[in-house]
């Protein structure tokens, strides 16, 4: 994502509000970049974007036709909707202002895409989550994605992790029939199931420049499966497909299924490779959280009530304070809602704590989804902080026995 050479159509913008500082214009350049731009548009921005506008038009005679036009619409955003597998990004609202093919009211949704520049307008102006969140939409050399495949007998979910989401890119399913005394069918069934798994994920995954691979699963499966890469490597004297193999990283996984990444990014043996990662410190603060929600120390509360009389009384601040927030939180529908979080942010910062904003498509937001997306490891402890929300709903309790089950249903 970059900032495209001019604000197009910004003059138009301003008549509905803000300040001529409030308006970017951007050129998604990237698939990653429909992420960013997902989570940079909310609801009342007012965006302006190319559009393909169906038109009908009467004749005379009273007859009618109908053609495709291609031109520019302004709408006022009421929601969007983000395609993670396709990097789609759909954003629907109402046209606030009128051009020879649509008039104001009309309801459209423009498709925003890859190397088409957009122009932004927040007539509410820019709030320090919305610009931490274009800065790192608009930094440049960010760390390579990972390439995993979490597999067992039968089945293997390929995905690419990237700095802030999880994609699952495809699913193999092969049925391996069971070993028979006397024959080699399961030898047979497997390396069918290897031969699929392997050709699928070079399909889905991009080895044109290096970048790490994670095999996880349980038993054997994933030690296998870098044997049989290295073995058809051999066999077709691929250097690429050799290289693959011999950086590939086997991890044990109690399953196949997605949810098992929470295992494989909490593993050492992943955790040396990609310790500079935003992702492997998310999911440290995540463990480190329900860690001391077990412990029952007073010291990790979760639920908005909790998490803000905490920040309120200073106990989220300098000397270990964490706030960890779900990016979902700040695309809530009621512009009181966003602020709201958005204060507690600041808050923690000004207060000298860590402030972290998660993703809801990776994995370490989605444990943090189970705890109403919103959590936070105090300074020092606090107790009680929950008595006040009793019969009230989306709070949370708190105690570390709310904490397991949630933990345990973030995983499952």
């Amino acid at each position: 994502m970059r900032l495209a050479g001019s604000k197009k159509g910004a003059a138009d913008l301003l008549e509905f509000g803000g300040t001529d500082d409030d308006v970017v214009a951007l050129l998604p350049e990237e698939p990653e970049d429909m992420w960013h731009a997902n989570n940079l548009i909310s609801p009342d921005d007012i965006l302006r974007a190319h559009a393909i506008r169906k038109v009908t038009r009467t004749t005379n005679t009273g007859s009618t036709s109908s053609e495709r036009v291609h031109t520019d619409l302004t709408i006022r955003v009421t929601s969007t909707f983000f395609d993670p597998a396709a990097s789609q990004l759909h954003v629907s609202g109402t046209v606030v202002k009128e051009n020879g093919y649509v008039n104001i009211g009309q309801y459209h949704t423009l498709d925003l895409e890859l190397h088409r520049p957009f122009t932004l307008l927040k007539p509410n102006g820019w709030d320090s989550v919305a610009v931490e969140t274009l800065r790192e939409a608009l930094r440049q050399g960010g760390s390579d994605d990972l390439a995993a495949v979490v597999m067992q007998e039968g089945l293997a979910n390929i995905c690419v992790i990237t700095e802030f989401r999880t994609i699952l890119k495809q699913r193999v399913e092969h049925t391996i029939p069971k070993k028979r005394s006397g024959t080699a069918e399961m030898d047979s069934g497997t390396r069918a199931f290897f031969d699929k798994t392997l050709s699928t994920l070079l399909r889905a995954v991009d080895f044109s420049k290096p970048r790490p691979l994670l095999l996880a699963g349980p038993g054997f499966v994933p030690a296998e499966f870098r044997k049989f890469i290295q073995d058809q490597a051999n066999r077709l004297a691929d250097k690429k497909l050799a290289a693959l193999a011999r950086e590939a990283v086997v991890v044990h996984a109690s399953s196949g299924h997605v949810h098992s990444l929470n295992e494989v990014l909490r593993s050492p043996e992943v955790r040396a490779r990609v310790k500079d990662q935003r992702f492997a410190t998310e999911t440290r603060l995540m463990d480190e959280f329900y860690r001391r929600l077990r412990m029952d120390d007073g010291r990790a509360w979760y639920g908005p009530g909790p998490v803000e009389r905490a920040v309120n009384e200073g106990a989220v601040g300098a000397g270990g304070g964490v706030l960890l927030i779900n990016n979902a939180l700040f695309r809530n529908m009621d512009v009181a809602t966003r602020k709201r979080y958005v204060a507690l942010v600041d808050k923690v910062k000004d207060a000298g704590g860590d402030a972290r904003v998660l993703s809801s498509d990776h994995e370490s937001g989605q444990r943090l989804d189970a705890l109403g997306g919103i959590a936070a490891i105090l300074t020092y402890p606090l107790y009680d902080l929950d008595e006040e929300e009793e019969g009230e709903g989306g709070g949370g309790n708190g105690t570390a026995e709310g904490g397991a089950a949630a933990e345990e249903t973030a995983v499952i």
